[in-house]
C-alpha cells in the first residue's frame, strides 16, 4: 500500500494562522500544537508522511531547528514516528484518554462534538429489542437493504413529511456517514468533483478526500444557499453530485426554505447531477418542523437523501438509511457486498422501537436544547463580548462562531494544550478557510457549559491580546 505524503504547501495551508506572539510560548511549542490539532481533527491522516525539515522550514519561513525541535517534541508525545526511508508520520499516542465533559474527571474537555447522551428511552428500546430478537434467530441475520418493518416505518415518516416514499426506496446502513461513503463509491472515481456547502461537515470532507474526490465549495450567504452560485459551479465543474445539508446546518445552524429547495431541485434536473441530501438533523427542530424534504421537490430521481439515528435519538446507534429510486437502491446494494452484509438485527429492532416511541420523548428532547442553547448563547455573550453569533440556530446543536480575529487556529491549538478540545474553523471548509470562526455545541448540561466556557475565557484573552499585538506589528 502506498504511504499517503502531504506537501509543505497543502501543510501550509492546513496549519493555517498558527503562529503569534504568545508569552511564554516559543514558535517550535505553537508548531507542535498546531501540528497535533491536525492530527486529532483528522485533517492530518494517520500513517501520512510529512515533508522534510528543511522543506517544512522554508515553506514556513521558520529555521530548520524550530521544525526539528517541534517535530522532536511530538515524537516524544507519540504523534509522530520516524522510519526509516519515509521521514516522519503520524500516529496516535498509545493508551491515549478518551475525552469526558465532566471536569475533574480526564484531563480533556471536549467541546469538538456536537452529540447528546443517551436518554432512558435507548435502555428501553434495547431491552425491547431482545425480547423480540429470538424471532430473527432462525434466520441468517444477514440482509443487506434492512428489516422491512423499520423500512416500512422511515418510508411513513417520509410521507407524513409530503415525500410519498415506498419500503423499497429506503436501505439502512451503518450511520449516515457510512451511507454517503456507498453512495460516493456508486457514483464517483478518483479525481471526480463533489460540490459541497462552504462551510460543511468535517467528516463528510475526509469521505470524499478518502474516495479521491475533489470538493468544490460554494460558500453560504448570510441569507443561506447560494443557488445562483451552485448553478455556476455545477456548470463550470460538471462534479459527478453535490453534497447538501439542508435542515439545520452543521456546522451554521440555517434551515434552506423551501423555495430554494425547489430551485436546487431544478438546478439538479437541468444539469443532471445528482444531489446527497444529508437530513441528519432534521428531527431537532425548536419552534416549527424544517419543509419537506428536498427530494418532494424533485421529479428527476436526481436526489438521494441520508437519514439517521444518531443526532435524532443517540449516536452509538450506529442506524442510518438512504432514501432514494428503487434502481439507485439496487445498484447500491449491489455494491455493498464488497464492504459489509447489513447492519446489526438488534439495532435495527431498538430503532423500530424508538421511532414508535418517538413522539414521547423528542418533544421534551427538543426544549432541553432550546434551553441549552439560550443559555449556552447567554453565557458567550457575558464571557465573550467580542464574539458574534452569526445565526441562532432554529434546531440542530450547535453555534456557528466568528471571531474578532482570524485566531481560530491559533486559539484552538492553546486550548487544546490547556486541556480543552474546541472546533476551529478551518476544520470546517478547505484551503484554509475560516479562521475567523468556531464551531461551539451547546449539548452539554448548563452548568457544564458555564465552566468550559470559563476555563476557555483566560485562554482567548491571552491569544487575542498577542493577536493583536501581532498583526499591529505585521501592518505596520
Amino acid at each position: 500500500m502506498t504511504q499517503r505524503r502531504t506537501g509543505s504547501s497543502s501543510l501550509t495551508k492546513l496549519l493555517g494562522n498558527w503562529q503569534q506572539d504568545l508569552p511564554r510560548s516559543p514558535v517550535y511549542r505553537q508548531l507542535a500544537d498546531g501540528l497535533r490539532l491536525l492530527i486529532l481533527d483528522g485533517r492530518l491522516p494517520l500513517d501520512c508522511r510529512l515533508p522534510g525539515e528543511r522543506e517544512l522550514a522554508a515553506a514556513l519561513g521558520i529555521s530548520r531547528t524550530t521544525v526539528a525541535t517541534a517535530l522532536a517534541q511530538l515524537r516524544d508525545e507519540g504523534y509522530l514516528a520516524s522510519r526509516q526511508g519515509s521521514g516522519s508520520v503520524t500516529m496516535l499516542p498509545e493508551g491515549r484518554q478518551t475525552v469526558s465533559p465532566l471536569p475533574g474527571r480526564a484531563t480533556t474537555l471536549d467541546l469538538s462534538t456536537a452529540a447528546l447522551t443517551a436518554g432512558p428511552e435507548i435502555h428501553q428500546a434495547y431491552a425491547q429489542a431482545l425480547i423480540a430478537l429470538p424471532e430473527h434467530l432462525a434466520t441468517t441475520g444477514y440482509n443487506q437493504q434492512g428489516l422491512p418493518e423499520l423500512r416500512e416505518i422511515i418510508a411513513q415518516r417520509y410521507a407524513a413529511r409530503g415525500l410519498p416514499t415506498d419500503a423499497d426506496q429506503i436501505m439502512i446502513v451503518n450511520g449516515a456517514l457510512s451511507g454517503f461513503g456507498l453512495i460516493l463509491r456508486l457514483l464517483t472515481g478518483p479525481g471526480d468533483r463533489v460540490v459541497i456547502d462552504q462551510p460543511t461537515y468535517p467528516i463528510a470532507l475526509a469521505a470524499i478526500k478518502g474516495a479521491s474526490c475533489r470538493a468544490v465549495p460554494v460558500s453560504l450567504t448570510q441569507q443561506g444557499w447560494d443557488t445562483e452560485g451552485m448553478a455556476a459551479t455545477i456548470a463550470q465543474t460538471s462534479p459527478r453530485l453535490a453534497y447538501l445539508l439542508a435542515d439545520f446546518h452543521n456546522p451554521v445552524g440555517c434551515c434552506m426554505d423551501a423555495t430554494t429547495r425547489a430551485t436546487i431541485a431544478d438546478i439538479a434536473a437541468r444539469t443532471r447531477t445528482t444531489i446527497v441530501v444529508d437530513e441528519t438533523m432534521a428531527d431537532l427542530w425548536y419552534d416549527a418542523p424544517p419543509p419537506p424534504p428536498l427530494a418532494a421537490f424533485d421529479d428527476a430521481d436526481r436526489v438521494i437523501t441520508l437519514g439517521s439515528a444518531g443526532k435524532s435519538f443517540w449516536g452509538g446507534l450506529r442506524l442510518g438509511w438512504i432514501r432514494a429510486s428503487t434502481r439507485t437502491i439496487a445498484s447500491l446494494i449491489q455494491i455493498r457486498d464488497s464492504l459489509d452484509l447489513g447492519s446489526p438485527i438488534l439495532e435495527q429492532l431498538a430503532a423500530i422501537n424508538l421511532f414508535n416511541d418517538a413522539e414521547n420523548f423528542l418533544p421534551q428532547r427538543r426544549e432541553i436544547l432550546r434551553q441549552r442553547r439560550d443559555a449556552c448563547g447567554a453565557a458567550i455573550k457575558e464571557l465573550f463580548p467580542d464574539w458574534k453569533l452569526t445565526v441562532v440556530p432554529q434546531g440542530g446543536l450547535s453555534w456557528w462562531i466568528e471571531l474578532p480575529k482570524p485566531l481560530a487556529t491559533v486559539f484552538a491549538a492553546s486550548a487544546e494544550s490547556q486541556g480543552i478540545r474546541i472546533g476551529a474553523g478551518p476544520r470546517f471548509g478547505i484551503d484554509g478557510a475560516f479562521e475567523r470562526y468556531l464551531r461551539m455545541p451547546f449539548t452539554l448540561e448548563t452548568t457544564e457549559m458555564r465552566i468550559a466556557l470559563e476555563r476557555l475565557k483566560p485562554i482567548w484573552e491571552s491569544v487575542a491580546q498577542a493577536g493583536s499585538e501581532y498583526l499591529r506589528r505585521t501592518v505596520v
